[in-house]
């Protein structure tokens, strides 16, 4: 098990002064599916008050308007969470009882529709059907997947952006984890195995000293269904582990954004964005 402590800044400088802007903050994990949440908070400058809800897919959402002229939103979330290690055991369903399983119930369906981010291009349809007509297990055959789209994307910043779709990053074959999230999930999905997305939180040392600091990212990773919900990290071929926490879940990225909004006031902003992650026990 692991203690971690995360701070996580991010926000926008404007190119002058906002009149107004209106947000909405996923920054903030919840207790389940192997952690525990001992604290967490959010702190939002200018100060702002805040509804705080848990919207449709189960993420805590923190919404907050600003009415007062400002040159920066800055939002703070620090959270202390305890993680163990998950339950990899699988069920061992048949394509045919999968397909019985995942109709009966619409958490299932609704992630087996594309979304325009994770729309695969033909080749890697073909790539992900040649990949599990090899397999009578549907969660072997969905590790395979998603281990070969891994294989096939070099991890890259820079080379794609937050509204790059599946077909470009496969175009470059270059992206971060968002990009190699949305192929795998396009994959999944086009052979019928239910996925979704998954943002959270990677310490990025396997190793790490307890009270050392280190730089870390908003991370994210994929959850398909053959039986039960089973989470892989594609960008680094790994099971999820006691190092990931869960922020939250959707059908792709737009889902579960960070940090959204809409402002009045100077034409363009800057996207400001750091995590700290400390393993305290």
């Amino acid at each position: 098990m692991n203690r971690l402590r995360i701070r996580h800044v991010t926000g926008f400088q404007y190119q002058g002064s906002a009149t107004a802007s209106y947000n909405e903050a996923r920054m903030l994990p919840v207790t389940g599916d192997g952690q525990l949440v001992l604290y967490s908070n959010l702190e939002i400058s200018p100060i702002s008050g805040t509804h705080s809800y848990v919207d449709y897919w189960g993420t805590r959402v923190s919404s907050f308007e600003i009415l007062n002229p400002h040159d920066e939103l800055s939002l703070t979330a620090t959270s202390l969470v305890e993680v163990r290690s998950r339950d990899h055991d699988e069920r061992g369903l048949d394509w045919q009882q999968l397909a019985v399983e995942t109709a009966r119930a619409t958490e299932y369906v609704e992630q087996l529709g594309q979304t325009p981010r994770t729309r695969p291009p033909a080749e890697v349809v073909e790539l992900a059907q040649s990949i599990v007509a090899g397999y009578d297990d549907p969660c072997a055959a969905a590790r395979a997947v998603c281990t070969a789209i891994g294989e096939r994307i070099e991890y890259m910043p820079g080379v794609t952006g937050v509204h790059t779709t599946a077909g470009e990053a496969w175009e470059h074959r270059k992206g971060v984890c968002q990009d190699i999230t949305h192929l795998a999930l396009g994959a999944l999905r086009s052979v019928g195995i239910a996925a979704r997305y998954v943002s959270g939180y990677l310490h990025p040392r396997p190793d790490a000293e307890i009270g050392v600091t280190v730089a870390g990212e908003s991370h994210a990773w994929v959850e398909w269904y053959c039986g039960q919900w089973h989470g892989f990290d594609p960008t680094n071929l790994i099971d999820i582990d006691d190092r990931h926490v869960i922020v939250g879940r959707g059908r792709d990225y737009n889902d579960v954004a960070p940090l959204r909004g809409v402002y009045a006031g100077p034409s363009s902003s800057k996207l400001f964005v750091t995590v700290e992650i400390t393993r305290e026990a």
